[in-house]
């Protein structure tokens, strides 16, 4: 899935981000943006289910119920 967002503004360490074409407010860590962008830009972010990682992390839990019985 992509989004499309708005840079509304920098508050400190974070980012105001409009989400979408109905523009919901959402406020990103600053750092995970790349440099150079200013207020005004627009970004496409990328939203993907990781499903080998989401396997892996429930077997290692599962894994560690196991040992602890």
């Amino acid at each position: 899935m992509m989004i499309s967002a708005y840079l509304d503004r920098f508050e400190e360490d974070k980012a105001v981000l409009l989400l979408g074409d109905d523009m919901k407010k959402c406020n990103f860590p600053r750092a995970y943006l790349p440099d150079g962008l200013n207020e005004g830009d627009y970004i496409k972010i990328d939203i993907q289910y990781d499903k080998e990682t989401t396997e892996a992390a429930e077997a290692e839990a599962q894994a560690l119920l196991h040992d602890e019985e």
